[in-house]
C-alpha cells in the first residue's frame, strides 16, 4: 500500500468564493489529485474547508495550504489558517502562471487555476509564510492610506487647475476644490505623523530604517514603504526572489527562431514597491554619481530612457535588501564594482 508523504490544498482565491484542489504525493513520488471544492470566502466558509480537509487527508501527514496573492483577498484566510495552527504558503502569480504553461493545460478556469496550485505545492519546496509583525501591518495600512490620499489630492488639483482655465470659471465650485485640497494636505500631514511614531517606537525597525535611508533617493517614507510591502524581508532569501516579488523579474516572449519579442519586465508583483522606487530613482539617477554612472551605461547599451530607469528602480530596491541584509551603510563606489555584470543583469 502507498503511503503519503506530502499533502497539499491548492486554492485559487477570488473575492467572493475559495475554489480548492486537493493533492498528495505518494512514497514513490508520484502526485495525485483527488478532490475539489468550492467554498465562500468568509470566516463560515473558512471552517467549512477546514473541516472538509480533515476528513479527506491523513491526519499523520502534514497539509499544506498554498495560494497566490491576489490583493487583498487571500489575507483572511491566511491568517485564518496560521491562527488555526496550518501551515500556509503564500506564491506570486507570475510563478503559478509560468508553472501552467509547462502543463497540459488548453483552458484556465478557476478549477484548473487551482489544480495547478496544488500540484505547484506537491512538487516545489516552497517557505512556510509567516503572519506579518504588527508594526509592519501598521505601516503598511499607513503607507497605502497616504498614496491612496495623494492620488485624491492630485484628481482635485487637476480638476481645480481644469476650473481655473476655463473662460467662465465657476467660483464657488474653485473654492469647494480648494477646500478638499487643504483637508487632504491636513490628512497626508496626519498620516505623515503617525508613521513617523510608529517608525521611532521600535529600536530594531529604527535602526533599519537608518541603514536603509543611506541608500541614494531612499528617504524614510520608502525604507518604510520597503520594510511593510516586504514585512522586513521576512522571506526575501535573494535579491532575485526580491525583484521578482516586486514584478521586476524579466519576461520574453520567443517561438522558435521567427517570433522574439522585446524582453519587458512582468509587473506581476507587489504594485506598490515598484510606485515606491519611482521617485528614488530619479534622485539616484541626478545625484548619485554611481547610479549616473549606472543609468548611462544602460542608455549607451539601448537607448531607452525607461528602460533604463526602471533597470535602476531594480538596482535600488535590491541594493536596499543588501544592505539590509550585511547592516552597512551604502558606500560611494557600490555600483563601480562589477559595473559589465551589473549592466547585463539589468538589461537581461
Amino acid at each position: 500500500m502507498k503511503k503519503t508523504v506530502k499533502q497539499v490544498v491548492g486554492i485559487d482565491v477570488a473575492q467572493k468564493e475559495l475554489v480548492v484542489s486537493l493533492g498528495r504525493m505518494h512514497d514513490d513520488w508520484t502526485p495525485e489529485l483527488y478532490a475539489s471544492k468550492t467554498f465562500a470566502n468568509t470566516q463560515k466558509g473558512f471552517i467549512s474547508l477546514v473541516s472538509w480537509i480533515k476528513k479527506l487527508t491523513d491526519q499523520l501527514t502534514t497539509v499544506r495550504y498554498v495560494m497566490e496573492a491576489t490583493g487583498v483577498y487571500h489575507e483572511s484566510l491566511a491568517y485564518f489558517l496560521d491562527q488555526q495552527g496550518h501551515e500556509v504558503t503564500i506564491v506570486l502569480p507570475n510563478k503559478i502562471s509560468n508553472y501552467m504553461k509547462t502543463l497540459s493545460v488548453k483552458t484556465i478556469t478557476d478549477k484548473t487555476a487551482a489544480e495547478a496550485i496544488a500540484m505547484f505545492g506537491l512538487e516545489k519546496k516552497l517557505d512556510v509564510w509567516k503572519k506579518p509583525k504588527p508594526i509592519f501591518k501598521k505601516i503598511r495600512q499607513l503607507t497605502r492610506e497616504r498614496g491612496q490620499v495623494i492620488q485624491a489630492r492630485t484628481v482635485v488639483k487637476n480638476q481645480l487647475h481644469a476650473e481655473q482655465a476655463e473662460a467662465e470659471p465657476g467660483e464657488n465650485t474653485i473654492q469647494r476644490l480648494k477646500k478638499q485640497v487643504v483637508f487632504l494636505n491636513n490628512q497626508e500631514k496626519q498620516i505623515k505623523q503617525e508613521l513617523k511614531a510608529l517608525l521611532q517606537s521600535e529600536r530594531q525597525v529604527k535602526d533599519t530604517m537608518r541603514v536603509i535611508t543611506s541608500v541614494p533617493g531612499i528617504g524614510e517614507l520608502t525604507a518604510a514603504s520597503v520594510l511593510a510591502e516586504t514585512n522586513g524581508f521576512e522571506l526575501v532569501r535573494s535579491r532575485r526572489q526580491l525583484a521578482s516579488y516586486a514584478g521586476y523579474d524579466v519576461r520574453e516572449k520567443q517561438s522558435g527562431t521567427s517570433v522574439k519579442g522585446k524582453p519587458r519586465i512582468s509587473k506581476r508583483g507587489n504594485k506598490y514597491l515598484r510606485k515606491a522606487m519611482h521617485l528614488p530613482s530619479l534622485t539616484a539617477i541626478r545625484h548619485d554619481e554611481g547610479f549616473k554612472a549606472f543609468y548611462a551605461r544602460l542608455m549607451a547599451k539601448h537607448g531607452i530612457k525607461m528602460k533604463a530607469a526602471v533597470a535602476v528602480q531594480r538596482k535600488l530596491l535590491e541594493l536596499t535588501y543588501t544592505i539590509y541584509k550585511t547592516g552597512r551603510p551604502y558606500e560611494k563606489n557600490y555600483l563601480s564594482k562589477n559595473a559589465k555584470a551589473e549592466v547585463i543583469e539589468a538589461i537581461g
